[in-house]
């Protein structure tokens, strides 16, 4: 599969050198794209996200339809927080109406951080709108199911 849930290795490294802020009040501003395997994106050309996935690309990406535009949709943030031993970080849920979308899967990225890439999310199979709402469903912000955690 071309698409690989992950949360980026170059992520993890910033995360040390403080490039990534999350906090709901002056922090970054992250956005979610979405994606194709395939010929549903702008081109033909497959999306290849994983790991080593770096920063936002256009390669693969789903056309514009509806609210969603090419660059995808900004991002609300859970302030971090945590519990126990685990910090964490989440999204509220994303929606794109009138939209007709299919998407294999999305990456969250960093535009204020010259689009770095967050985390790529395997949706395992096709997920398709036709001029309805096509929403992405973020888990529970807690320590267990977080998007975004570290343990």
């Amino acid at each position: 599969m071309a698409i690989a849930q992950a949360m980026c290795t170059s992520f993890k490294k910033e995360l040390l050198e403080g490039v990534h802020n999350f906090k709901n009040s002056g922090g970054g501003t992250f956005k979610l794209a979405l994606y194709a395997e395939g010929s549903g994106g702008k081109s033909s050309t497959t999306a290849t996200l994983g790991a080593t996935t770096t920063a936002f690309t256009t390669t693969g990406e789903v056309a514009s339809s509806g609210t969603y535009t090419t660059g995808g949709g900004s991002l609300t943030r859970v302030d971090p927080t945590t519990s126990g031993t685990t910090g964490f970080t989440d999204f509220a849920d994303l929606s794109f109406t009138t939209a007709t979308i299919t998407a294999m899967g999305a990456l969250i990225y960093n535009s204020s951080a010259s689009n770095k890439a967050v985390a790529v999310l395997d949706f395992t199979s096709n997920k398709t709108s036709t001029s309805g709402t096509f929403t992405i469903q973020f888990p529970t912000a807690n320590a267990s199911n977080a998007i975004i955690r570290i343990a």
